[in-house]
């Protein structure tokens, strides 16, 4: 929709020759444009509104069968929020295709066959979040395609499918010239609890991105490696986050539960320097998950220290 116009951007009217006479005539035509167009207009746009609504209402109600229909169907749209909301559903219900018969084949099929890059991505997570391990070799294919958003969507599966074989393909993305790529792969490496790749991911505390840095440290202390504690702790410093380029008060939020977690999944023994930098964050940090987070990190610490 055009923005209105800014009263000051508008050239001065000259002045009218009569104004009564203007003014009679004026609002007889805008009266007249009023009842004729304006008034029936605004019923089709509420009709369509309507119509609209009750569509986006039924769509919301359709069933996992309906959704892999539509991932059949002719209108790009339509295909593209079906794998959208079967990627969604999943993350609640992975077992929800195992409930239709030959629907992860066919997931499998389309992913090939589909030339739409946005499409392809919301079917890598599908593939991933089913825990299809035939999937596997289609979605290290996808590592070698030419577009970097599919690269890091198959990246992101291949973690949560959590497949051993895909330690090979995932270390040697690590050293990707992308910094988009290497963040996902430092995450989706650490999500095969194979300490094997605690040595590939070493180097990436050292990396020229932030966000890769911190995805290394957080897999390293999944996988039991305190190698990225300094990383960790430097999340939990607001003020290095607010040298972070761009990164939203959200993000600064989710950077340091991240780390509090990481931190705490490290010290069962309870180390005295994160035990009192949990209680300062507990007290004195404004976000009240964080705070929660201190909270519960500490407890957790003081339990594993007795």
């Amino acid at each position: 929709m055009p923005e209105p116009e800014n009263p000051q951007d508008v050239p001065p009217e000259e002045e009218p020759v009569d104004a009564e006479e203007t003014e009679e005539v004026g609002s007889g035509a805008l009266r007249s444009f009023l009842g004729l167009f304006v008034v029936p207009l605004l019923v089709v746009v509420l009709c369509v509104a309507i119509f609209i609504g009750f569509g986006w209402i039924a769509y919301d109600r359709q069933t996992t069968r309906d959704y892999l229909n539509d991932l059949e169907s002719g209108w790009k749209p339509r295909r593209v929020q079906a794998a959208y909301e079967l990627s969604k559903i999943l993350v609640s219900d992975p077992r929800a295709l195992e409930k239709e018969e030959g629907a992860k084949a066919q997931v499998r099929r389309l992913f090939q066959e589909a030339e739409d890059p946005e499409m392809r991505r919301y079917l890598a997570l599908v593939l991933g979040r089913t825990g299809d391990r035939e999937a596997l070799p289609l979605l290290v294919a996808a590592l070698d395609g030419e577009d970097d958003r599919t690269r890091i969507y198959a990246l992101w599966a291949l973690g949560i499918l959590g497949d051993p074989r895909a330690r090979e393909p995932l270390t040697r993305a690590l050293s990707d010239p992308d910094a988009g790529v290497r963040k996902i792969a430092a995450f989706a490496v650490g999500e095969l609890n194979d300490r094997s790749v605690v040595p590939s991911l070493r180097p990436l505390l050292d990396d020229a991105a932030t966000d890769v840095r911190w995805n290394a440290a957080l897999s390293l202390a999944r996988l039991g490696s305190d190698a990225g504690v300094p990383v960790l702790e430097s999340m939990l410093d607001r003020r290095l986050l607010a040298q972070v380029p761009d990164i939203t008060p959200e993000q600064q939020e989710e950077a340091m539960l991240s780390a509090i977690r990481a931190l705490a999944s490290l010290d069962a023994s309870g180390r005295p320097e994160h035990r009192a930098l949990f209680e300062r964050l507990a007290k004195d940090d404004p976000s009240y998950k964080v705070r929660q987070a201190a909270i519960e990190a500490s407890a957790a610490g003081k339990g594993g220290g007795r």
